[in-house]
């Protein structure tokens, strides 16, 4: 533990996603304490965790809480169904009170946001935003696996107004005869629809694991992704877009490629983005797959700093 975290304040997090949920306590952004949940149903699933939050809080009282959860979330405060889960496809989920459930077993400020805002917190105070050479006050986290999703943190905060970004179900223009019609309930071939796990195991007829880097309908998947990736710069001027999650981490092949399409799909109008620049704008997290973990925590430290 690095000294000046010894004397932080105790700080609670919950990561909340599709398959099991992290419960933390942690001391600045050094994790003293880590317990796995699966996620099941809510009332199993949010009640378990909030049962661990208040022994742990019995012992020594918490500062904050911060909840990542995966979506889609209410985030309004004035809305009457804040920290709600809205429609989703998993079973039962939908108008979880995940905000009350959890805060409610806490006497302390506590905030909640999506899973991939509060990686992108993380990532700009603690990870890629703070290394070397880099000034990155807007940055986006992208996390491709079981599904897409994607934060933004802008100035030290995380973007959302009427809702949170869904980067997921974005259309992009796709690849000259790329006739995959996706795989998304919602949109079909929209990003997530294209280039996800469940994806690109219906794209190939079997898990990307296990498809050979040489493969040329890899030169698709790197298409869409690149797709997304430009538009995310052109809209929002980020100045970097980390991609992590099982696709995103697990093939530095493919990152490669999309780097490579991206820079030929913006045809120089971004000045900085180049064949020189472009790997240390669009890569893995610096903080890997504990970035989810502390976005949690980044999130208590927001909660405990606007009380």
């Amino acid at each position: 533990m690095h000294p000046t975290d010894a004397n932080a304040p105790l700080l609670a997090g919950v990561e909340l996603g599709g398959t099991k949920v992290v419960v933390l306590r942690a001391r600045g952004r050094h994790i003293v304490d880590r317990e796995m949940i699966p996620t099941t149903s809510p009332a199993e699933t949010l009640g378990q965790a909030a049962r661990l939050l208040t022994q742990w809080h019995a012992k020594a009282s918490f500062a904050a809480l911060g909840i990542a959860s995966f979506g889609p979330l209410r985030l309004d405060r004035a809305a009457t169904d804040f920290g709600h889960m809205l429609p989703t496809p998993k079973p039962g989920w939908t108008g979880a009170d995940i905000y009350g459930a959890l805060a409610g077993a806490l006497p302390c400020p506590a905030a909640i946001d999506t899973d991939v805002n509060g990686a992108a917190l993380a990532e700009l105070r603690w990870g890629a935003g703070m290394e070397a050479g880099t000034t990155s006050d807007a940055l986006c986290y992208l996390t491709i696996g079981t599904g897409l999703g994607g934060g933004f943190a802008l100035h030290g905060r995380a973007l959302h107004g009427a809702m949170h970004p869904e980067l997921g179900h974005i259309l992009t223009r796709r690849a000259p005869g790329d006739d995959f019609p996706g795989a998304c309930p919602f949109h079909g071939d929209c990003i997530e629809g294209l280039v996800s796990g469940p994806a690109l195991a219906k794209r190939f007829g079997t898990s990307g694991d296990r498809i050979s880097p040489d493969d040329p309908r890899w030169d698709n998947v790197a298409h869409d992704i690149a797709q997304l990736v430009g538009t995310i710069l052109l809209t929002t001027a980020a100045r970097q877009v980390l991609i992590g999650g099982g696709v995103g981490m697990g093939r530095a092949d493919l990152l490669d490629r999309v780097r490579g399409k991206l820079v030929t799909q913006l045809g120089g109008y971004l000045p900085f983005v180049t064949a020189d620049s472009v790997a240390t704008i669009v890569r893995t997290p610096a903080l890997g797959d504990q970035a989810g973990p502390l976005g949690a925590i980044a999130l208590a430290l927001d909660a405990l700093e606007t009380g």
